[in-house]
């Protein structure tokens, strides 16, 4: 079978930079639901007539698939790219057409109906539909605060049990979606859906889950989830193997119980999803969007590679897996981060409840606990941000300076990072940096610097520098530095290498080593912005840094208490050297 046949999709999980702003009013509630609530749900529900799928159907092989599709349950989300409308815009616009001015206020009053059937609280932004630009408004802000006392993930489940019954209804914004193969249609005699799992690790809130599922179920094929892990990979360590198959687990589970199939397919994935494919008879593969180089290599791998015949097993066996890693063991996992979207919803819930109101004052003190420290979950996709999002908003009355500081950190400065990665092919170089920059960075190359220390001092936090071996420190130790001294960790490299190419080569290797979220847009673009002056501008030329915005140590001793968060990290912290 030629690989080009296949229907390949990929959903993208960015917002351009002319759509930005638009991201906050993408809502969506994620269903996922047991047959029998599926099978209870529409029964008493007249069935529209369905577009016909491969055509198998009507065959043996078809009916057997249908039995087969009726177990699946299925994942719903709604989506919008639309803008709130004014009341007084919207009578403007019944006017323009009084032939169908009746037809729209029976369609309105039938969406107050369908609003006031909605669980309160609930808030879920807007519902559209993308196939006939008709929309369905759901107000904006709850008047009620979502409960509390650890039942966050089950006010989420409610929430997309009351959208709809069946995501065979949803008409999918295909906006989201990117067609990566020649052929615009499923071949005829498939006899299953892939979704190839990569950035997004995760069952719920998950767009290309959704729109995998949606195929699988209009055309009444089985849906196939797989994850091709790669022994190794760039610098991550166990600490990042680690919390990534645990999650994994946690997903395999999930789809166990939504009588969807997991597969663990060892290797790179031009080598073993296409054969895959091949064994299996898939129609279409869906894939998630990463900007990053790797990933977007492995897809265009999976396009134009068909390897030897390789044989597949449905069962799992984890500890092989691990066996199978061929990563650094020295760095250990951590303690304050449980893998998992279960236990991502649960640190979320706790920077709710405990820390959101003192995110806008106290989030650049290190020694406050006021970040949400979500960007590992985030990163290995094992929460939404747009989840997050949703959650967090609903305390926009109540907190309105920290709800809106955290979007625009978790939000758009992450789209930014996302754009700037996709765009700038030089995204962890010098050369990816503005002209600007990379002149006033070379003029000032060869400037005296006070103290010059190897990538090993630096890792071991042995500078003349206490907060800069602090921030080290926290990171080696708990796989997290604060966001505010990373900034100042990164500048401090610069000024104590001999080039500003060393620079970016030695805070992109010890974050991608130590951080939970390392090997992520944000990284680079942290490690840019700080050496680079990416997103930011010209500031009084000095020594070294030129116009790079420039941070020392008295500087932050007037914003937080330094040597509090020194005395925390130090080297009595370490049990053994590094």
């Amino acid at each position: 079978m030629n690989l080009s046949r296949l229907f390949s999709i990929t959903c993208q999980s960015f917002c351009h930079r002319h759509s930005v702003i638009c991201f906050f009013r993408l809502s969506f509630r994620v269903w996922v639901q047991s047959a029998k609530q599926r099978s209870n749900m529409l029964k008493n529900r007249k069935q529209a007539n369905r577009e016909p799928g491969c055509d198998a159907e009507g065959s043996d092989y078809s009916k057997k698939i249908e039995e087969s599709s009726k177990k699946m349950a299925t994942t719903f989300s709604g989506s919008s790219n639309s803008v709130n409308t004014s009341k007084k815009e919207s009578r403007k616009e019944l006017n323009q057409n009084d032939s169908n001015q009746k037809e729209a206020l029976n369609l309105r009053a039938k969406e107050k109906r369908k609003v006031k059937e909605i669980t309160p609280g609930l808030n879920e932004g807007e519902l559209s539909n993308p196939s006939n630009g008709k929309k369905r408004k759901v107000e904006q802000q709850t008047k009620a605060a979502p409960s509390r006392g650890g039942d966050l993930s089950e006010s989420i489940k409610k929430s997309r049990l009351s959208t709809a019954t069946s995501v065979e209804e949803f008409n999918y914004n295909k906006k989201r979606v990117r067609l990566l193969s020649k052929t615009k249609g499923i071949r005829d005699n498939c006899q299953g859906i892939i979704y190839w799992m990569s950035r997004d690790q995760r069952v719920q809130d998950n767009w290309a889950f959704l729109y995998a599922q949606w195929l699988a179920l209009k055309h009444k094929l089985p849906l196939h989830v797989c994850f091709c892990l790669v022994p190794k990979f760039h610098d991550a360590t166990i600490r990042h193997f680690d919390f990534m198959l645990k999650g994994l687990q946690e997903v395999a589970e999930e789809c166990k119980q939504l009588d969807i199939s997991f597969h663990l397919l060892i290797g790179f994935a031009k080598d073993v999803l296409p054969e895959f494919v091949k064994e299996n008879n898939i129609g279409s593969v869906v894939t998630d969007f990463s900007p990053l180089r790797s990933p977007l290599q492995w897809v265009e791998n999976v396009r134009h590679n068909l390897p030897e015949d390789l044989q597949f097993v449905q069962l799992i066996d984890w500890d092989a897996a691990y066996a199978k890693l061929q990563v650094d063991l020295k760095v250990k996992e951590v303690d304050w981060a449980k893998p998992g979207t279960a236990a991502g919803l649960t640190r979320m819930e706790s920077f709710i409840e405990e820390q959101l109101k003192y995110f806008s004052t106290d989030r650049n003190n290190p020694n406050k606990t006021a970040l949400s420290n979500m960007s590992p979950w985030f990163h290995f996709g094992q929460i939404s941000v747009q989840r997050a999002i949703l959650e967090i908003r609903k305390y926009r009355n109540k907190f309105k300076d920290s709800v809106d500081s955290y979007i625009e950190e978790a939000v758009v400065r992450r789209e930014l990072a996302d754009n700037f990665c996709f765009y700038n092919k030089q995204y962890d170089k010098i050369e990816g940096a503005s002209d600007w920059a990379q002149k006033t960075l070379k003029i000032h190359s060869k400037d005296q610097r006070s103290h010059l220390y190897t990538l090993k001092q630096l890792e071991d936090g042995k500078t003349h520098d206490p907060l800069w071996n602090a921030a080290q420190l926290q990171m080696v130790l708990e796989g997290k530095m604060h966001g505010f001294l990373r900034m100042y960790w990164a500048k401090k490299i610069l000024e104590w290498t001999t080039s500003p190419e060393e620079a970016l080569q030695f805070s992109i290797y010890l974050n991608d080593r130590y951080q939970l979220d390392g090997k992520d847009p944000n990284g680079y673009v942290g490690c840019m912005w700080s050496i680079c002056g990416i997103h930011d501008q010209g500031w009084a030329e000095r020594p070294v840094f030129g116009k790079i915005r420039y941070m020392n140590y008295n500087g932050c001793k007037k914003k937080f208490d330094v040597g509090q968060f020194e005395r925390k990290y130090n080297h009595k912290k370490l049990t053994k050297p590094l």
